[in-house]
């Protein structure tokens, strides 16, 4: 069979009469369907699948089958040579912008802002200049408290450290900021990483970011850059993100993951994670537990 669907649930949530549901509901649009492959006991399962189109496999195994994540692919060439990653809601689990802004005592107002342009209703670039301004004076001491309080998503390390065992180059790309991704980066063990320069004067922000910004285009722009240095196609990528300056790198890569997703991000992707960790990424691409390594090498 030329297709597959893979289930995915917070561990230990996934049984066998879910995936039978899954089963059962493709054969429901006359789909010839197989025996469900685990990939991990209770946690991801794949079922083969075929005479179904993909989307129509995603829309009717998710209604079915509603304590699951689902990503219905191409079972060939699932497993990717090139990550791209997001990093705020993404690889960690929060908006550092936002973190900053609370040392300013403007937390609120600049995550009002952010969940705006995060969900495509102002323009990026004029929304990341404007909460930056609104930072001028902050010391940089701000930015070490921010990033000591800044966590790891559950599963980021185990996705980068296990395609990279897998000889696949892992790359972090933000709309944030170098303060943050280089340190992100090393932690993790992503080859490289671009994102926005805040400027700063005298220890303290000036209320600038270096230009130009790096936004939903240059997101694209970096995907298909690298994939055309590694002479890799596009269906050999995976992206992963949250927001709509994600979206274009999202709809381009040959798997794209809207990660507990802005509701128009998630709306347009042909893939998401909504319930499950950065861990699903690796099973949809057919990786069983035994394979996935705990931490960077």
């Amino acid at each position: 069979m030329d297709q597959v669907v893979t289930l995915v649930a917070p561990p230990g949530r996934l049984t066998p009469a879910m995936a039978a549901q899954a089963r059962d509901a493709l054969a429901t649009l006359g789909a010839r369907a197989g025996t469900p492959d685990w990939l991990s006991p209770g946690e991801a399962v794949d079922i083969a699948f075929e005479d179904l189109a993909t989307d129509q496999a995603t829309a009717t195994v998710r209604a079915a089958v509603p304590g699951a994540d689902v990503i219905a692919q191409p079972a060939q060439g699932r497993r990717k040579q090139l990550l791209l990653a997001d990093m705020d809601s993404t690889i960690v689990t929060s908006e550092t912008l936002d973190e900053l802004a609370g040392f300013a005592g403007l937390k609120d107002e600049i995550s009002a802002i952010t969940r705006r342009a995060m969900n495509g209703e102002l323009d990026f670039e004029g929304a990341l200049r404007a909460r930056v301004g609104m930072l001028k004076g902050l010391s940089v001491e701000a930015l070490e408290r921010t990033w000591a309080a800044t966590e790891l998503m559950d599963g980021a390390a185990e996705l980068v450290a296990t395609m990279r065992a897998n000889e696949a180059r892992c790359v972090l790309v933000s709309g944030g900021f170098t303060f943050f991704t280089s340190r992100v980066a090393e932690l993790v063990g992503f080859h490289e990483h671009h994102s926005n320069t805040l400027l700063v004067e005298g220890g303290k922000l000036t209320g600038q970011v270096g230009e130009p910004i790096l936004g939903r285009d240059a997101k694209l722009a970096t995907l298909k850059r690298l994939a055309a240095e590694l002479g890799l196609p596009l269906s050999a990528t995976l992206a992963v993100g949250d927001g709509a300056n994600d979206m274009a790198m999202l709809g381009a890569a040959g798997l794209g993951v809207a990660f507990r997703a802005k509701p128009v991000v998630a709306a347009s992707a042909r893939a998401r994670v909504d319930q499950c960790g950065l861990r699903a990424l690796l099973f949809a691409q057919g990786y069983r537990e035994h394979d996935i390594v705990a931490a960077m090498a």
